[in-house]
Formats: structure tokens, C-alpha cells, sequence
């Protein structure tokens, strides 16, 4: 275990990055686990400024938190990827090893899963996700783990369709596609992921049913959207992209530093007041 006065770094990479809740995430787990020497920066890189970026990391460098549009563009750069994040042909961790190595992995899919079972979801017979993005790949995967039966994905075009029925195959989840303007009926499933960017479920809201089940939305901001609010007020279970965020970069943390537990409940508050002050 390193010491707690090494003066290490970390940082999250993409492009725009100034939204990003990771270091105050990332600051506050350090200081509960008296890390006193560790920082956590962000920086605006794209896919053409990380190569120079990461040749520059010195032994300092402890690992790196990576958002679009980098969480693809990364794995020709590294050394190794983790079998999670190669399922998905993406990357959100990597880690600096001592000797110098650059190891990748994926703490988003492990993040869903851990959610979802801190609000007793374990397991499900069926699901629908709504959205084919690259959140949905990750959701696909975390599904693999938790869904038992058929995913329904509702998608806004054909070849979307086809992407998530190649994700499906490739992850052994049984997917089958529908389109976006019967979304509606996901709304019945027992688990329902929205994977879709702000506003893009509001005229969904309107189709709650009466006894909604488990609602994962991946946004944290704006929150509530219109979905989750009206989910929440029938009664349903809610969980919230800050939910996911949290639980990943405990993950992160834990990697990086060689610490665990991760403080789980100090990280949420923190991103609950950043939130807030908003």
C-alpha cells in the first residue's frame, strides 16, 4: 500500500471536461482516506492531444479518468485492457503501473451493477433500455450480469438497431429492437435503463404506468429529468446517473490507490452538494 504522503497524481481527460464531477469525487476520497499528498486534476484533451499526453505521464502519475471521446481512442495507447473493458471496446480507467505500464479497464459496467444492487435489483427475468448510444453498450453489459431473460432496446434507426443486436450477440445478452416511437411500452419492463442525452425521454414521462418498477437514468444533470420526477411520484425506484458515477470512481479510486474500501457515502454527499450548487 503506498503512503498516505506520497505525492501522487490523477487526473480526467476529455473534451469538454469543465462539467465534470470527478475530481470533486476523486479530492474528497483522498481526504477521507488521508491521502494528503494525492491531487486530482481535469484537462480538455481530445483523441489527437492524448498520445502526447500520455507520453509525458512521469512516475507520479498514479492513473487516469477518461470520458468521451476518449474512452475508445485510448486502447491502441495502452498496454493492457481488462477483459470488462475490452467486452465493450472501451475504457474509462487506466492505471500507471510502478514499472510504467498502462493498464485499462471499465468501472462503468461493475458501476451499473453495484447500483443497481444497492436498491435490491440483483436480478431481473427482462429489461429495456432506452437509447443505442455508447452508454447502452455498457448497460448491455452490466445487463449480462443481472437480466436473466430478453433486453429490449428502442432505438431511432435501423442501423442503430443493428449495432445493439451485434452488442447483444457479442455479450450473450438476448436483445431484440424496437423503435423509439413505441418507447412507451419499456416503461412496463421490469428494469427500464434510459441511456439518452437530456430531454430526449420527457414526452416519455406522460406513459408511466401506475405501479412503474426500477427506473435507471444515467443523467445527474439536470436532476430530476421530467422522466425520473414523474417515475418517483408513482411510487417507482430511481436510480440516478450520479448513482452510477459514485460507484465507478469508487472503483477508480480503489485501483488507483490501493485502497479499500473507498468511501462510498463521502463521495455522494460531496457530488450531491456540487450538484446543488449548480
Amino acid at each position: 500500500m503506498r503512503a498516505g504522503t506520497d505525492a501522487r497524481r490523477a487526473a480526467v481527460l476529455g473534451s469538454p471536461i469543465a462539467h465534470s464531477l470527478s475530481p470533486v469525487l476523486h479530492r474528497t476520497a483522498y481526504a477521507e482516506l488521508g491521502l494528503t499528498g494525492w491531487s486530482y486534476d481535469r484537462f480538455e484533451v481530445d483523441e489527437l492531444a492524448l498520445p502526447g499526453f500520455l507520453g509525458e505521464l512521469g512516475p507520479e502519475w498514479a492513473g487516469l479518468s477518461l470520458t468521451m471521446p476518449l474512452k475508445r481512442a485510448v486502447i491502441p495507447l495502452l498496454d493492457e485492457i481488462s477483459e470488462t473493458a475490452a467486452s465493450v471496446e472501451a475504457v474509462n480507467t487506466v492505471v500507471r503501473t510502478e514499472d510504467g505500464r498502462r493498464i485499462g479497464d471499465n468501472t462503468d459496467i461493475p458501476g451499473i451493477v453495484a447500483a443497481l444492487r444497492e436498491r435490491g435489483i440483483e436480478q431481473v427475468d427482462s429489461a429495456a433500455i432506452l437509447g443505442a448510444g455508447a452508454t447502452a453498450s455498457s448497460a448491455l453489459a452490466a445487463l449480462a450480469r443481472v437480466c436473466t431473460g430478453e433486453v429490449v432496446a428502442y432505438v431511432r434507426s435501423d442501423a442503430r438497431a443493428a449495432e445493439m443486436r451485434q452488442w447483444g450477440e457479442r455479450l450473450d445478452v438476448d436483445v431484440r429492437t424496437a423503435n423509439w416511437a413505441d418507447a412507451g411500452q419499456a416503461l412496463h419492463a421490469p428494469l427500464v435503463i434510459a441511456t439518452t442525452p437530456a430531454g430526449a425521454t420527457d414526452a416519455l414521462a406522460g406513459a408511466v404506468p401506475e405501479r412503474p418498477t426500477t427506473l435507471f437514468d444515467v443523467l445527474y444533470d439536470p436532476w430530476p429529468t421530467e422522466l425520473a420526477a414523474r417515475w418517483s411520484m408513482f411510487g417507482g425506484a430511481v436510480v440516478s446517473g450520479l448513482d452510477l458515477l459514485v460507484h465507478q470512481a469508487v472503483l477508480q479510486v480503489e485501483q488507483m490507490t490501493g485502497r479499500t474500501p473507498a468511501p462510498l457515502e463521502a463521495m455522494r454527499k460531496a457530488g450531491e452538494r456540487a450538484l446543488a450548487a449548480r
